[in-house]
């Protein structure tokens, strides 16, 4: 047995060791401020603690929100697990740092102060992750988890108004096409679901129906918007619903950006030479504009924090890219990227031995071990595979693209 197959062998042996749930004190509250809070603490605590923040949700703040999927691990192991619901929906990163101090405060009111910090989170948590270590002073952040990240923070919302002036470009005056708003997605307090959405998209373009029912016309009109746009034809629906739904919430909260548009197209080529002369330009208000940039785009000022990120190379929601952008402002030996390559498009689709081996990874380096590549996650998530459940697909030489050649460059 060489001397890898030795040290995965002796992993896995320690998680399935640690695999069942370990005894703990578990408390439920709120913050007072809106936001709810679970905090789970093994008998066994270790004195660090890992804070982890979920993802996109439209739905109100309610009470019990989960503490993620690497959480029975992390307590088996002996970390306190503490997670926030947030007080805001959507967008949430206007305040997720005042909720994570906020339930910082509670655990250390309950618990004591954590000798170490971990910050972990997917999707929306990704940036909630990023924004926290960066401006959130939680104490002594030694490392970080982020799933399928919005890392690139506010200019993903670029992307999001590519799409919905795109289709309402493509579109317009198709009968039962038709969506209210615009740039500013829905019109505030609109009466309009998620249903409604659907039929209007297919009314278009027939992404409801098997290829083989679309009309000519409804064919060519969704390859122009999935080929303009860049996104998969499986995320069509759900990335209108953000670009319908979430951009109105982000537009017309007060506690957000207030009736104001944070972003605009103008100056944008699009590449189609309709869709260039028939899109609508809007310009951001600057004052918007601004507010969104600063919740939150990184900065990259992560201090000695380790990070590892993982994401799935074909997401058409929260797209690979954005891990780009991220290292383009990160230091490189604070960060550790990998791609997890699949066959079908999914967002944050990672198989359970992938989880757990970007955080087996993550523990040992804040642990004083060298700091993982792709290759090495994905030897140790093959060593966690028979235990936790592949496939392992990390690509140790995936080449990601920059942004810009995904979400077009503003002006």
């Amino acid at each position: 047995m060489t001397r890898l197959s030795v040290l995965s062998a002796m992993l896995a042996a320690l998680l399935v060791a640690g695999a069942p749930a370990a005894a703990q004190t578990v408390i439920k509250g709120d913050t007072g401020e809106g936001a709810f809070f679970t905090i789970a603490v093994p008998d066994d605590w270790n004195g660090d603690l890992v804070l982890w923040n979920h993802g996109f949700d439209l739905d109100m703040p309610a009470p019990m929100p989960d503490l993620g999927p690497l959480a029975q691990v992390q307590l088996a192991q002996g970390y306190a697990v503490a997670a926030s619901s947030y007080r805001q929906i959507g967008w949430a990163v206007f305040k997720t740092k005042n909720d994570l101090q906020n339930l910082l405060d509670i655990f250390k009111a309950n618990f004591g102060p954590p000798a170490q910090v971990f910050v972990t989170g997917a999707s929306l948590g990704g940036i909630v992750t990023a924004a926290a270590i960066e401006e959130a002073h939680l104490g002594n952040v030694v490392g970080a988890l982020s799933l399928c990240g919005a890392v690139a923070g506010s200019r993903n919302w670029d992307g999001a108004l590519d799409l919905r002036l795109i289709y309402d470009a493509v579109c317009d005056g198709v009968p039962g096409a038709f969506i209210p708003g615009g740039a500013e997605g829905l019109p505030a307090g609109f009466p309009f679901t998620s249903t409604q959405l659907g039929v209007a998209v297919n009314a278009c373009t027939g992404v409801l129906l098997p290829p083989a029912l679309r009309t000519p016309d409804q064919s060519e009109r969704l390859q122009r918007i999935l080929q303009t746009a860049r996104i998969p034809e499986s995320f069509l629906l759900r990335d209108m619903g953000f670009a319908t739904f979430a951009m109105s919430d982000l537009v017309h909260d007060p506690l957000k950006l207030s009736g104001h548009l944070g972003t605009g197209n103008l100056g944008v080529v699009y590449g189609e030479p309709t869709i260039d002369l028939d899109i609508a330009r809007v310009a951001p208000q600057p004052g918007a504009r601004n507010r969104l940039t600063r919740h939150y785009t990184p900065t990259g000022d992560v201090g000695d924090t380790k990070i590892v990120s993982l994401h799935t190379d074909k997401d058409g929601l929260v797209v690979v890219e954005n891990e780009s952008a991220y290292a383009a402002v990160v230091p490189a030996a604070n960060l550790t990227t990998a791609i997890v390559v699949e066959a079908v498009p999914s967002h944050c689709g990672f198989t359970p031995a992938e989880g757990v081996a970007g955080w087996q990874s993550l523990r040992g380096w804040v642990a004083g071990g060298p700091q993982p590549t792709p290759f090495s996650i994905q030897a140790t998530c093959q060593a966690v595979a028979p235990v936790f459940g592949g496939p392992c697909r990390i690509a140790p030489g995936f080449p990601i693209p920059d942004l810009r050649t995904r979400i077009r460059p503003r002006q």
